[in-house]
């Protein structure tokens, strides 16, 4: 029977492509991986990676070993894990990742509540503006949007993704009444490049009566943070599309305003995601459940909405 150290050190192998990235999720050495996945072939009588100073390649008996071993390695891990700690106490790391700006005004301020109801967890938060692979770097949960929606994954929405426009007050005192989408070509735009691809992505404003206009303007400006160009907008640089979540404090407090309040952008839904296991860790379901409770309690889904007309 194979250890469940080379079986693991071969799984995260294949999912991260190289035993330094299967080390990290592993806590253990790149030559400890490295060993036991030799180990394992040696045991086999078969090679299960063709190797190269830059990566790690699948051969054929490897790639048909990982799809026959994967899940049922899996759910033995998790079973493991659920019991691990005080019989199916929640306990141990708890990997997270999410938007900057969505998680230091909506998911850090749960923490204290969090850490008080499960102080055997350890939250590990990962706050970057990018689209992870969940499985492959090793993630127990993502709240965000566009993730794939992968074999082994499920997504529980939590609230609307919408877009709106934004500029200082004093900004706006300064130019002409902005009435119509057409009037946005008067104003300076704020834009920002797609972290994905590099572009400026353009977007269709929604508006009343199910109007739509495509939203083009030349930009006067750049930044690759929403963050950075919520702040831009802040210090009266011009107009910029934002996610609601980045700019509800500043609407909130007056120190931003929205432009054609009417009009929006729908960029479809901020998710939880997590996988679909059925013997989830602890640490998880205890994560899982207590954010969708305060998401319901904080009338998210209802707040993040662009049509309650701030």
């Amino acid at each position: 029977m194979e250890t469940m150290g080379n079986l693991l050190s071969f799984v995260r192998s294949a999912e991260t492509g190289s035993f330094s990235a299967a080390a990290r999720r592993l806590g253990l050495t790149p030559a400890a991986v490295s060993r036991n996945v030799a180990q394992l072939e040696a045991n086999l009588g078969v090679r299960l990676f063709q190797r190269s100073t830059r990566k790690l390649t699948l051969t054929e008996a490897g790639e048909r070993f990982l799809s026959n071993v994967e899940a049922g390695l899996e759910s033995v891990q998790a079973a493991i894990e659920d019991l691990a700690g005080n019989a199916g106490r929640p306990s141990g790391v708890l990997r997270v990742t999410a938007a900057p700006g969505f998680g230091k005004d909506f998911l850090l301020p749960l923490m204290p509540e969090f850490l008080k109801q499960y102080p055997d967890v350890v939250p590990e938060w990962s706050l970057e503006n990018r689209q992870v692979d969940l499985v492959a770097e090793g993630f127990d949960a993502a709240i965000g949007g566009g993730i794939e929606l992968a074999q082994g994954l499920v997504a529980r929405n939590i609230a609307p993704a919408h877009l709106v426009l934004v500029a200082s007050p004093e900004y706006l005192s300064a130019k002409r009444s902005v009435r119509r989408p057409e009037d946005l070509a008067t104003l300076d735009h704020l834009a920002m490049r797609s972290v994905q691809t590099g572009k400026i992505r353009s977007w269709t404003l929604q508006g009343p009566e199910d109007g739509q206009m495509p939203l083009e303007l030349k930009p006067r400006l750049l930044a690759n943070d929403p963050q950075a160009l919520c702040q831009c907008a802040r210090l009266g640089l011009g107009i910029a599309l934002l996610a609601v979540p980045d700019v509800l404090p500043y609407l909130e407090n007056g120190s931003l305003e929205r432009v054609l309040p009417e009009w929006y952008v729908d960029a479809g839904q901020i998710y939880l995601y997590f996988s679909s296991q059925k013997l989830l860790p602890a640490k998880t379901r205890a994560f899982v459940d207590f954010l969708v409770q305060h998401a319901q309690a904080q009338r998210w889904i209802t707040r993040l909405d662009a049509r309650e007309g701030r």
